[in-house]
């Protein structure tokens, strides 16, 4: 048999792996064929968004020991190739899968990578009957790492039969799961918001509850939905062996979009009459709140002895046990002798504090960056809008008073002392003007969090957006609401506002409330109007966004920022870029041209103290009773305007760097890089079968052309609009284009109905383009219905390869030289 002549697909099928298999490995659960790693980066441009297929990877095989617990990589080539070809690909596919062993095969033979040195040679190459058997790997690893054989044993453990984890839960639960069967008791992994955090966590307490290396475990969590969501979702497969651990349970509330889960579907482990706890459990879920208020709720956790739990798993660990005196830290001293892992996207809650005092150095870090990259996070553009009396500062006449009759005093007010010291009523009027303008310009009833300075301007900013939105609020109260700390009415609309299926509220004006714990998996617009130092405080918000819910038409999301609070992307600590910067100009419309402190935990069952404004002890508000020394804002009405300053656009480049770009020099830079040259592309275009075809491949490639049609603003065919933009060729419209082959008069060759097909079909592509000719059912349309059927038009031409020949002639024409 000739090698040469076998297709990749071909030597995998049957010389690849059928040497694997010769050495013992089963087809069914330890060979996985391109197995996925990277779903692709979703590239955002505008209002468009599309996966670049070229950041997608596959490893063509991937080994397993047992049910998710990877081994190796091997990367196949075809014959042409030499045996090692593929093993740069294998090497990066198994840093991915954190795996010691990669391999390379073109049919011939291996080559084999053994990074735990075994043998102490680190590449050899192997013949196809040498390939080695799962034991032997899973031996070699096992020493490499130093375990003895009950560490293997519950290192080595089975996953839950549950959904495919992704190679960075993989990654995750691996390294938390070996790092306790060694013996530490203090872990800290470290995952970006909406990366799976609580499927995780349910990971790593099956296999150490599966394989009895912890008996007794405790899941704590910060609001009540989201322990009831775990319970019913991800931690399911418990049922019967846990139960929720609250002092006053109310029962079950909504949980999910599709309905209520009952009080019958989760287990009260405290009784209501005398709150004793039944410690017959295996499994408990608290909220911190539950076991750390009143003396009756702290008396719930004491009912177990200091050493009743194995484990205590604790999610948004940044929240308290960052800070030695925070209330719940309680808990975990009380249980210090338990094996305790915290889970959070930001470990590092001050300058001061961090988790990483009380749990280590995380064994795992999945950043808002990497989850961006591989495609399971989603990506944001970012506009900046700069306002007058922010940015050049406002300064009060002389013996001015505020509109309480307050004396202003006299001095330069900044963008720091808006909303703090200073309050503009109409700056709230431009920033609600801005945010509906971006509204109106994209979608009316995209889920919105407006993030404002305290309770006092997120209620102003409820009202302004309301007279922004008058047209729609006078039928629809709760198109914009209040979701603060001291407004029960707004807080019962939080389950309302996240669950996908609910319209409204449309947009959440919030303080500190919503800045973390809140899955609004489909929102696409982040407003920030608050002053932010804390960068814990930044990502928590930003991570409000990243959910990606591509079947719910969430592939991307918007930060509108007034307060710059966007330039702590150039932090080193950030680790999550824009897509896009844009700063619109007076004037200029908000939307893109195309293309383009520690937080509150939340229980709606729980009192909630009102938030303070930043800085300040609780008190009144402006225009009250304040302090000795005046008011603690000054208030200005209409007497003092405010207006848009400056804006710009900026886009990320190749290297991650911010630059000055228009979507017409990213569109030039990606045709570019897809043909060398003008005669390239023209060679390109005119050898097409189908224009239409390559024009979605173009746009596969990040050439967005509606996009660009739009910023370029004229009804163009997409071959000129790419000519004039990335070849600077001068502009023909496609009515230009149909008159110059009408006047050529090349159709004399056709009969008289073939003749009449021609020239509606180039009218059709004068008025709709090249996509409406070439499509399949362009007969089934008019005027082609008023010729005759779409068989009688087609013989007309003698047939349809003839009428397919007579196609690319009208095209070739079209696109001929001037």
């Amino acid at each position: 048999m000739d090698k040469t002549n076998l297709s990749e697909s071909d030597i995998c099928d049957k010389f690849i792996r059928p040497a694997m298999e010769q050495a013992g490995w089963n087809g069914l659960d330890q060979i996985f064929r391109e197995y996925p790693l990277r779903a692709g980066r979703v590239v955002v441009r505008g209002s468009k968004a599309y996966r670049d297929k070229s950041s997608v990877l596959r490893a063509d095989y991937a080994l397993f020991y047992k049910a998710n617990i990877p081994l190796a990589v091997v990367e196949a080539k075809d014959n042409k190739h030499a045996v090692g070809a593929g093993m740069g690909q294998a090497l990066n596919y198994a840093q991915l899968l954190d795996v010691p062993f990669s391999f390379s095969s073109n049919g011939d033979s291996f080559v084999f990578r053994d990074a735990t040195l075994a043998t102490g040679v680190l590449e050899q190459n192997l013949t196809l009957e040498e390939f080695p058997s799962p034991q032997e790997l899973w031996h070699r690893y096992c020493t490499w790492k130093g375990w003895s054989a009950e560490e293997s044993r519950v290192a080595g453990f089975d996953y839950a039969p549950h959904k495919t984890p992704r190679y960075y839960q993989l990654n995750a639960v691996n390294r938390a799961v070996e790092a306790i069967a060694t013996g530490q008791n203090r872990v800290l992994l470290v995952m970006a918001t909406g990366t799976g955090k609580t499927y995780t966590a349910f990971q790593i307490i099956w296999r150490l509850w599966k394989s009895s290396a912890k008996k007794r475990i405790l899941f704590l969590a910060d609001r009540n939905i989201l322990i009831d969501q775990t319970m019913v979702n991800d931690f399911r497969p418990f049922k019967g062996a846990m139960a929720k651990l609250s002092p006053n349970a109310k029962g079950v509330e909504r949980v999910d979009a599709r309905g209520t889960v009952s009080l019958e579907d989760v287990d009260l482990a405290v009784n209501k009459a005398t709150k004793l706890v039944d410690k017959s459990y295996e499994i408990y879920l608290s909220l911190y709140q539950a076991v750390t208020g009143t003396e009756e709720e702290r008396n719930i956790y004491k009912q177990f002895s200091p050493d009743f739990f194995d484990l205590i798993v604790v999610d948004e660990c940044h929240r308290g046990s960052a800070a030695e005196d925070s209330a719940w830290r309680d808990i975990l001293t009380y249980f210090g002798s338990a094996t305790q892992i915290g889970l959070t996207a930001t470990p590092k809650e001050t300058k001061d504090v961090s988790n990483t005092d009380y749990f280590g150095e995380p064994v795992y870090t999945y950043s808002l960056k990497q989850g961006i990259e591989d495609g399971y996070l989603a990506p944001y553009k970012v506009i900046r809008v700069d306002l007058d009396k922010d940015t050049f500062g406002w300064r009060p006449t002389a013996g001015m008073q505020d509109k309480h009759g307050h004396a202003i005093e006299d001095r330069i007010y900044t963008g720091a002392d808006m909303n703090r010291k200073l309050v503009l009523e109409q700056r709230d009027v431009a920033v609600a003007a801005k945010i509906t303008e971006y509204l109106k310009a994209t979608d009316r009833y995209a889920k919105t969090i407006v993030f404002c300075e305290d309770i006092d301007h997120a209620a102003r900013m409820r009202q302004a957006l309301s007279n922004a939105n008058a047209d729609l609020c006078a039928t629809q109260p709760k198109y914009v609401v209040q979701i603060t700390g001291d407004n029960t009415e707004g807080k019962l609309e939080l389950d309302n506002f996240i669950d996908p299926e609910k319209t409204y509220p449309v947009i959440a004006t919030t303080s500190k409330l919503m800045s973390t714990g809140v899955d609004a998996q489909t929102c696409k617009l982040i407003v920030l109007d608050q002053g932010i130092k804390s960068m814990t405080l930044f990502k928590q918000i930003i991570g409000r966004g990243t959910r990606l819910r591509e079947d719910l038409g969430k592939t991307w999301f918007t930060i509108l920022d007034f307060k710059r609070a966007t330039e702590l992307f150039a932090d080193k600590d950030f680790d999550g870029e824009p897509v896009q910067i844009y700063e619109p100009g007076a004037g200029e419309p908000v939307a893109p041209p195309e293309p383009l402190g520690s937080p509150h935990p939340f229980d709606p069952t729980q009192p909630v103290q009102p938030e303070p404004v930043e800085g300040q002890p609780l008190g009144p508000f402006a225009g009250g009773s304040g302090a000795a020394d005046g008011p603690k804002k000054y208030i200005l009405g209409n007497n003092v305007t405010v207006m848009i300053a400056r804006e710009r656009v900026q886009y990320l480049n190749a290297q991650g760097q911010l630059i000055t770009e228009s979507l017409r020099d990213y569109t030039r830079i990606n045709l570019r890089k897809r043909f060398d040259s003008l005669d390239q592309f023209l060679q390109a275009w005119q050898q097409a079968d189908r224009k239409a075809a390559l024009l979605q491949e173009l746009e596969g490639q990040g050439v967005l052309l509606e996009a660009l049609a739009d910023e370029v603003g004229k009804d163009l065919d997409p071959f000129d609009l790419l000519l004039h933009v990335a070849y600077d060729q001068p502009l023909l419209t496609r009515r230009e284009r149909a008159r110059r082959v009408q006047k050529r008069n090349v159709f004399t060759q056709y009969g008289p109905v073939a003749r009449k097909v021609l020239e509606a079909l180039l009218d059709k592509y004068a008025d709709e383009g090249i996509a409406t000719i070439e499509a399949d059912n362009v007969f089934s349309v008019q005027p082609f219905t008023h010729l005759g059927s779409p068989a009688e038009l087609v013989r007309s031409f003698g047939g349809r390869p003839q009428y397919l020949s007579a196609l690319q002639t009208l095209e070739r024409e079209l696109y001929a030289p001037r």
